[in-house]
């Protein structure tokens, strides 16, 4: 298999117009706020969104029933 190689110039890439056209809608302070978690925070959450789409998914007469 070959390996990838890179070139000791770095040029900059031209703006992809479809990722331009996104990241309008992209909330890029949640991104930042998400990288500043340490890895074990992060995998926390996601642990947690996990747990909570699969109850989500089992519907509510299955989950948990509110107080």
């Amino acid at each position: 298999m070959g390996t990838l190689s890179f070139s000791a110039s770095h040029e900059p890439l031209e703006p992809d117009p479809v990722i331009e056209a996104y990241k309008q809608y992209v909330d890029r302070t949640l991104l930042r706020e998400n990288l500043r978690r340490s890895v074990e925070e992060r995998l926390a959450n996601l642990v947690e969104l996990q747990r909570l789409a699969e109850e989500a998914r089992r519907g509510p007469s299955e989950g948990k029933r509110p107080r």
